[in-house]
């Protein structure tokens, strides 16, 4: 590989952008006019392009669809009210995928292959970076296994991709989430950390049935015992108890979340009481119970600041009081001025195409 990305362009003759309604998104609905794609083939990544967005040819025994050997990645692009676009945090992206790709036996990403070809891909779609308050260019670089065999074995060759979509709000509402003690979405040892589809496609049917009672999504739990707080749907959670900010530490499990980590740095930098450490279900219950729960809200790329409004365990629904997200209210204002360079970006955190 070469320091500057060789990269082949070939346009769209008919954009769609001219079709886009900025004041109706609704999430991931529409995709924007290209794409990148990058070859891994004899050990090598090779033919760097742009091409149309459109659908792919593949075998019917590539190993993606068989044995799930396919990880994928999910950031932010964001319009300034002087026309400039930037990123927030790619490099944390492309870091993060570098470690889910070692742990589903897939090759390394070279940085310019993700950075370059993001920044190319931006610059040609940069008319798809909707400008309307509460909206996004939601980016999803994935990369999947492409050889033609359905032996169990780590695929050789594989295909990186970028596509972007322009998207509005996730959660339109606060949502409703239930405590899971039955259903596992990761445990010790496995690819709970890493980003790869086996751990969402795992987790579709325990949702769907919180759904079917009622709820938003679920709050996973530890897959020994049950017993200690670990994510919410897709997403990290986070507690305000009495006067600190509480979240489960990452680990084998635990998906080390950008917006987490930007949410925690951002409470140190104002002061707050920070708490990486284990939560039990009895504990949240107990605080529950008493008051001493302040707040509780998912956190996530897709989502940025989710707030819970009921938490339900055992056959109970508590109601968290509204008037109390102080702290996610003021977190998701300071995230989104930031992106929107309203804020100091003192992290140096908004990467600018």
């Amino acid at each position: 590989m070469q320091d500057t990305l060789q990269l082949s362009i070939s346009k769209t003759p008919n954009s769609r952008v001219e079709n886009l309604d900025y004041h109706n998104i609704q999430f991931a609905r529409e995709y924007s006019d290209h794409m990148l794609l990058a070859d891994f083939k004899g050990g090598e990544w090779q033919n760097f392009r742009i091409e149309p967005y459109g659908n792919l040819s593949i075998s019917p025994a590539n190993p993606a669809i068989h044995y799930g050997q396919s990880i994928f990645e999910g950031l932010k692009a964001y319009k300034h009210e002087d026309g400039k676009i930037s990123v927030f945090r790619p490099k944390a992206n492309y870091d993060r995928m570098n470690v889910s790709a070692e742990r589903m036996v897939m090759p390394h990403i070279p940085e310019e292959i993700f950075m370059d070809g993001l920044t190319e891909l931006l610059k040609l779609d940069h008319k798809w970076v909707p400008d309307v308050e509460g909206t996004s260019l939601y980016i999803r670089p994935f990369m999947f296994a492409t050889d033609e065999f359905i032996g169990v074995r780590p695929s050789q060759d594989f295909t990186f991709m970028i596509i972007t979509t322009p998207v509005g709000a996730y959660y339109t509402n606060p949502v409703k989430v239930r405590v899971e003690t039955h259903y596992t979405r990761a445990v010790k040892g496995g690819t709970g950390f890493a980003k790869t589809a086996g751990n969402y496609a795992a987790s579709l049917y325990p949702a769907k049935l919180a759904q079917n009672d009622g709820y938003d999504q679920l709050i996973w739990t530890d897959g020994q015992n049950h017993e200690l707080i670990e994510e919410s749907g897709t997403m990290n959670i986070m507690f305000i108890i009495n006067d600190a900010l509480v979240t489960a530490p990452t680990g084998d499990t635990i998906l080390d979340g950008i917006t987490r980590n930007s949410v925690l740095a951002l409470a140190k930098d104002w002061g707050y009481k920070v708490e990486e450490r284990p939560l039990s279900v009895t504990e949240l219950v107990e605080s529950l119970k008493t008051g001493t729960l302040k707040e509780a809200f998912g956190v996530g790329t897709a989502a940025t600041i989710a707030p819970i409004a009921v938490i339900a365990n055992d056959g109970i629904d508590y109601t968290l009081d509204e008037s109390g997200r102080v702290f996610s209210q003021k977190m998701l204002k300071e995230l989104t001025d930031i992106r929107l360079g309203r804020s100091e970006d003192k992290f140096g955190w908004n990467y600018f195409v």
